[in-house]
């Protein structure tokens, strides 16, 4: 089987994750998702905690990264390193690291702007997933240990998060239909079912038989 990517872009509370990971142990290939943040942090001799503050976050700018390093230029606290760096320098090592992944081996991306990163590989399926919002919100309740109404905030917060981090890094829209290969709805077919309907899609489209 040659290398291919499953790049998942998804909804706060859709099971993207869920069914990532359904995937990749059918395949028996690997999910990267916050391990990126390990993998970037061990490439680039930065700590962990740096990638994780700028985690799908877009950039501030070169003015706050400016200011950030006039105000403490020699801090050796994480928010003065991140202003240093500025989030656009942590993209930069992060998308390194996930084309080096996807050169060496077969792999389930999930987020972090991947299908744009990788746009120039043709063995890639590029798959948004959402859900009703019932059943986001009850995924996030049960998770989370919270109320509907702060469910329903976290989803619209995370969620205008990933867009603007997207957006950004991309010049694409996150979670427009156009912007994929696939986008599927998982409160139809539940997580099993939804990663059936990927793989069906996936092996199609990479002329793979999974």
């Amino acid at each position: 089987m040659e290398k291919f990517v499953i790049n998942i872009g998804r909804q706060l509370g859709s099971g993207g994750r869920t069914v990532g990971e359904i995937i990749a142990r059918r395949l028996d290939i690997r999910l990267y998702d916050k391990e990126l943040i390990n993998l970037a942090a061990r490439e680039s001799g930065i700590c962990p905690e740096i990638f994780e503050k700028a985690d799908e976050k877009e950039s501030r700018g070169m003015l706050s990264t400016m200011i950030g390093y006039l105000r403490a230029p020699f801090a050796g606290d994480d928010a003065g390193m991140t202003n240093i760096l500025s989030n656009d320098a942590l993209f930069k090592i992060q998308s390194d690291v996930i084309r080096k992944v996807a050169a060496e081996e077969p792999a389930v991306f999930v987020g972090r702007c991947a299908d744009y990163i990788l746009r120039e590989n043709p063995r890639c399926v590029n798959v948004f997933i959402t859900a009703d919002d019932e059943d986001r919100c009850r995924r996030i309740c049960a998770r989370q240990g919270c109320t509907p109404a702060e469910a329903q905030d976290l989803m619209e917060r995370v969620d205008a998060r990933r867009a603007s981090y997207y957006n950004y890094y991309s010049s694409r829209t996150w979670g427009v239909a156009s912007t994929y290969h696939l986008c599927v709805n998982s409160s139809v077919l539940g997580d099993e079912g939804t990663a059936d309907f990927i793989l069906e899609f996936a092996a199609r489209k990479l002329h793979e038989k999974f």
